[in-house]
């Protein structure tokens, strides 16, 4: 059993929280931005410091090597992303690169001994903050062992002209191409090169936290669907029509969620969520009674036929009108559950069991980039307690003690599939 250095975990927390400071205890640092590219040399620099060969490919995805004893042997890798949305934490998606970091490092100045090269990664553009859609380099680099109604949505050409969500004109080919960081696609992650793969993560939720547990061994990421639901009415002046005649489209919402959150909840289904987070209101003015809204359903479980039932609930609204308004709604997208390969979940709890460190078996309601690599490759995700659950808020916090303890199990579990682990 090998423990990683608390000291030095710590000190890459608070200096990866200078890039992109937002003067708040968060960070704002967009993909590929100045302060992701001062992100990625600090990286660099420290990987190079104990030995790693660096390697970029073609979408900016870093890959920083140490040889095992048999160089021909494919990679184990580990890793997460460096960007973040606006105002977010220090700790979503870079402490899974600052984990990898340390495994590396605590590899090389313990001398441990293991057969298959070690990778630490940085994936590009996971957030899809500046330059949508999240996800956006590894639904390029997995993009052929993707289903097909995911695989569409990340079209290379597609991909590369994704405009940015500050100027509207911009792209993320041009991004690409000034950042410095625009490698070959040959070093691309790739079921070839690579045996495996790691993820450490915050939770991003409570569950840890109010169990008592300091590490979560995450067996999946949670089955989705998302629609669109559209309410059409008329637009009156908001002074001079009588309220009984009235088609008020963000009134018809209104009562269509409440409805929802009434007969999706008499369903009874444990650990089932969903989400009204987006509402778009026409002609959105003081004076105007609303003609057309628009609403977005986002409703995550791991059982298919769960999630099915709700579903029918949510198609049930089309079936009338409301508040005078007719209804009508379009599947956005959905994915099934995404397993991970379970000989590398057991290698990740026998870790935390081998090292005293309190866990429990817990989903991933998030996406992550390792669910597409999932496609690819046997992956595998460990959870990090989060302070209050809170996460993609400057709030977001994970104490160093936790950081350091999910570094310490992937590093062991990392050992194990070095050991034993075959495709």
């Amino acid at each position: 059993m090998y423990t990683c250095n608390l000291e030095s975990m710590e000190n890459k927390i608070k200096t990866f929280s200078k890039f992109g400071d937002a003067g708040h205890g968060g960070i704002t640092r967009y993909s590929l931005s100045k302060e992701a590219i001062m992100a990625r040399k600090e990286f660099q620099k420290r990987m190079e410091n104990i030995g790693a060969v660096i390697e970029v490919d073609d979408l900016a995805n870093m890959y920083a090597t140490i040889p095992g004893t048999d160089a021909e042997a494919p990679r184990i890798v580990m890793g997460s992303h460096a960007d973040s949305v606006k105002n977010g934490g220090n700790y979503d998606g870079i402490l899974g690169v600052l984990s990898a970091m340390e495994v590396l490092e605590t590899v090389v100045n313990q001398k441990i001994p293991h057969h298959h090269p070690l990778t630490a990664m940085i994936w590009t553009n996971e957030e899809g903050s500046l330059y949508p859609p999240a996800m956006m380099s590894s639904g390029i680099v997995c993009h052929d062992y993707l289903p097909e109604d995911i695989r569409v949505n990340f079209e290379y050409e597609d991909m590369m002209q994704s405009k940015s969500m500050i100027d509207h004109k911009s792209t993320f080919y041009e991004a690409l191409e000034k950042s410095g960081y625009k490698g070959e696609k040959e070093f691309r992650l790739n079921p070839e090169k690579y045996l495996c793969m790691f993820e450490t993560h915050i939770e991003q939720g409570p569950i840890l936290e109010e169990a008592g547990n300091d590490i979560g061994v995450v067996d999946c990421v949670l089955g989705m669907f998302n629609y669109r639901i559209h309410f059409s009415g008329q637009t009156t002046h908001a002074g001079t029509f009588p309220m009984a005649k009235r088609k008020d489209a963000l009134f018809a919402a209104s009562k269509a969620i409440c409805y929802l959150h009434e007969a999706i909840d008499a369903l009874q289904i444990e650990d089932l969520v969903y989400t009204t987070g987006e509402i778009i209101c026409h002609p959105c003015v003081h004076s105007c009674v609303p003609d057309e809204v628009e609403i977005s359903i986002d409703m995550r479980h791991k059982d298919a036929e769960s999630l099915q039932k709700a579903e029918n609930v949510v198609k049930s609204l089309a079936e009338r009108t409301w508040a005078g308004c007719a209804c009508t709604i379009q599947q956005a997208w959905n994915r099934d559950t995404v397993y991970w390969n379970k000989e590398l979940v057991d290698y990740v709890e026998q870790a935390a069991k081998e090292a005293g460190i309190k866990y429990q078996y817990i989903h991933s309601g998030a996406g992550h980039d390792a669910q597409f690599a999932a496609y690819m490759l046997p992956t595998t995700m460990i959870f990090v307690q989060s302070k209050g659950g809170l996460s993609h808020c400057e709030q977001e916090y994970s104490t160093p003690k936790y950081c350091t303890e999910g570094a310490t199990v992937m590093l062991n579990a990392v050992l194990k599939a070095d050991k034993e682990f075959k495709k």
